[in-house]
């Protein structure tokens, strides 16, 4: 499993377009062909070039201080021993209410530090919360930004964007662009390398999740369960099953490459297509389970058949870390890795 993922971590460095001395990146490699490794951050010169869908972003100098918006870009400074001045709030997940989730709050316990100013993000980007940390960069490199968004935050400080587009950004391409914003790449691929180890292991493990076909509904409404809606393959909750060894349906492949979007949805009475699924994961509780049972339409999945269904809490850690994150996924992997094997253990 190693060699492909590291080989996209590697391709995905090249797309950053960082520029080495002045000289702007090679192109990305096509998939299976031999690559150079890319530059380490100590021959890398400024300015330095970070290239992304909204644009080119050039640091003049190494930056001190780092803030971040949007979800979870604030764990890669801080998986890099760099604590942001400011971060976004969370507000999802936050079992406690106080805008840290329980990795970001270890994380920060472990490098001593206090939580740094948090961003209410409840109506959009805190642009003048942001302006008042006066930031050297802004990380967003998974994140919704729009090109306005982006043009008024380039007037406080650079901003590292997403490389392709909104909410799709994978773990891996998150840490590599957001660390070569920091001027730390090289330090970005070893946190690679390193959780790509940490999911190898945790997959050998799990032996049965091989080769599932697995799809992640998204929040179901129990009152109507018209539509089945679901986080196409762009999304990085669904792209995190083939991480550990399991794979996408060839109905959500096909659904999937007809948009952009991280999400899509069918009618339920077109639910038949999904005959292809194994294991299906969703934000739930019981009563949502039992309602998909229940369901003369959706109870004809294999998957919900045969029971093969993760329900994750919708307010728990443990259900935000479905979405992986670079602090999220050492946090969350053996436990949600336990209850992805024991869909399996159903599935047929």
């Amino acid at each position: 499993m190693r060699s492909p993922r590291l080989l996209a971590a590697a391709v995905a460095t090249a797309v950053l377009g960082l520029a080495a001395c002045g000289t702007t990146g090679t192109a990305a490699p096509e998939q299976g062909s031999e690559t150079a490794p890319p530059p380490a951050a100590a021959e890398q010169g400024y300015p330095l070039t970070v290239e992304h869908a909204l644009g080119t972003t050039v640091l003049e100098a190494k930056p001190e201080r780092v803030a971040t918006v949007n979800w979870a870009n604030h764990e890669v400074p801080l998986a890099l021993g760099v604590v942001p001045v400011g971060m976004a709030a969370a507000n999802f997940g936050d079992d406690d209410g106080d805008g840290v989730l329980p990795w970001v709050e270890e994380k920060l316990t472990e490098l001593g530090a206090e939580t740094p100013v948090l961003f209410d993000e409840t109506d959009g980007v805190d642009f003048e919360a942001v302006a008042d940390t006066q930031p050297d960069v802004i990380l967003a490199g998974y994140s919704g930004l729009t090109e306005q968004d982006y043009d008024t935050l380039s007037e406080i400080a650079p901003v590292v964007a997403y490389p392709e587009a909104p909410w799709a950004t994978s773990w891996r391409d998150t840490i590599l662009v957001n660390s070569a914003g920091m001027g730390m790449a090289s330090e970005g691929e070893q946190l690679v390398a390193d959780l790509e180890a940490e999911i190898d292991a945790v997959a050998a493990d799990h032996p049965q999740l091989a080769g599932k076909r697995t799809m992640f509904l998204t929040h179901l409404d129990p009152n109507d369960l018209s539509e089945v809606s679901f986080y196409s393959a762009k999304d990085t909750r669904a792209a995190f099953f083939e991480d550990l060894g399991m794979a996408t349906p060839p109905s959500i492949a096909e659904l999937s490459a007809q948009s952009d979007s991280f999400s899509g949805s069918v009618s339920a009475e077109q639910i038949d297509q999904f005959s292809d699924v194994d294991i299906i994961v969703t934000y739930a509780d019981d009563l949502v389970v039992e309602e998909l049972r229940a369901d003369p339409l959706l109870a004809q999945m294999p998957a919900i058949a045969n029971d093969a269904i993760v329900a994750l809490p919708n307010t728990d850690p443990l259900g935000t870390a479905a979405n992986p994150t670079p602090l999220a996924i050492s946090w969350v992997l053996q436990d949600y890795a336990d209850l992805l094997a024991e869909a399996a253990d159903k599935s047929q």
